[in-house]
């Protein structure tokens, strides 16, 4: 098999179910299969791409105990959608996948959210060295509500009507983004903490988060003074950049994503969507099999 492939090819690449499952196998088990019930014990090989553990008794096959068990679709399928969904760059529609595979919407929105489910897995690295934070407000804009559904206050930095997402940008690498309560500074800092590495300079936009100046150094950008940020070079040579522009670039490209192809998401499954373009965003150098085989391997 090509080890390169696209959604042209795929089903060059995968031209039925078995080729499909012994490719899952190799990404969860190498040569040699493991038993998800005991790992120690010895395994048996069945008919119909079974398997029994020896220790437990137990049956089991390589998608048991991952986001294909105990469902109809075959494999086939969910290799279908998963590059379909990953080769499109601002993702693709439920009803898209319903139209493509001949199934429900319903069947095809769970499918999307069960892969969605192995995106997290990209939004928790540790950054460090120079980053940029910066909240956002993901909704719609009040102006376009009809009146009896319009609320009242909520203009500015209010979240009454909006979900607020807080994002750290590492300058020339990875994003990490998250959904939070509320925007007080204890809330974001605490998620600074858990994802920056002491000693890193971090970029705001004027907004207090305090004790932040112990662990880190803060250079701020203040909009609230219309000031957006400065080059200038120290006495050493070194070119500093003051600005957060690369923070607020990735919740253009989100919001985008949201508007363009989702056009809304509840407050209940914003997490997910968040996942899904940060692993979008952290895998963008990547191509479009090989962005395919780390969703996999995350599933495996």
């Amino acid at each position: 098999m090509n080890t390169e492939f696209t959604l042209l090819t795929l089903s060059d690449n995968f031209p039925n179910e078995e080729s499909c499952i012994r490719y899952f196998e190799k990404m969860r088990w190498g040569d040699k299969v493991v038993s998800p019930y005991d790992e120690s014990s010895k395994v048996y090989k069945c008919a119909n791409g079974k398997y029994k553990c020896k220790n437990t008794g137990r049956y089991f096959d390589v998608k048991t105990g991952t986001a294909f068990a105990n469902t109809k679709m075959p494999m086939r399928a969910w290799f279908y959608v998963m590059m379909l969904f990953l080769s499109h760059k601002r993702g693709v529609s439920s009803c898209q996948i319903a139209r493509d595979l001949g199934i429900t919407q319903k069947t095809a929105w769970k499918m999307l959210h069960k892969i969605r489910q192995y995106m997290a897995m990209e939004n928790n690295h540790t950054l460090s060295d120079e980053v940029e934070i910066d909240e956002a407000f993901v909704g719609g804009k009040n102006k376009n509500r009809h009146k009896d559904k319009k609320v009242e206050k909520c203009q500015g930095r209010s979240y009454k009507d909006k979900v607020p997402v807080f994002g750290i940008r590492e300058r020339g690498g990875n994003i990490v983004a998250k959904v939070v309560p509320d925007i007080h500074g204890d809330t974001l800092l605490s998620i600074v903490n858990e994802y920056v590495t002491e000693g890193s300079v971090v970029y705001t936009d004027g907004a207090g988060y305090p004790g932040i100046n112990i662990d880190y150094e803060q250079r701020d950008v203040d909009h609230s003074k219309h000031f957006y940020g400065a080059t200038y070079a120290t006495d050493e040579g070194e070119i500093i950049v003051v600005s957060t522009n690369g923070i607020e670039n990735v919740w253009s490209h989100f919001k985008r994503m949201i508007f363009g192809t989702y056009y809304c998401v509840s407050k209940k499954y914003m997490q997910q969507y968040i996942d899904e373009f940060v692993f979008r965003f952290n895998t963008r150098n990547f191509s479009d099999s090989q962005r395919f085989n780390l969703l996999l391997r995350n599933a495996a």
